[in-house]
């Protein structure tokens, strides 16, 4: 019992840091390294620069201007 609550603390310290980073719009890099060792372990995953960028031009488009 003495282990769960830090563990408990430690995970809901993470799930907080998360929700928080997605409800700003930043991306979240350490589950984009987790996937891509899971599911693409041939392929080098992109620098967390790239990685931004990228999730930046596909969220707002690469210098696609909006009227509304």
């Amino acid at each position: 019992m003495g282990l769960a609550l830090p563990e408990a603390g430690r995970y809901f310290a993470r799930s907080l840091k998360q929700s928080l980073r997605l409800m700003v719009g930043l991306p979240d890099y350490d589950a984009y390294l987790t996937h891509m060792a899971a599911t693409h372990p041939e392929r080098p995953p992109m620098s967390y620069e790239a990685f931004f960028r990228e999730r930046l031009e596909a969220r707002y488009g690469a210098g696609k201007g909006r009227c509304c």
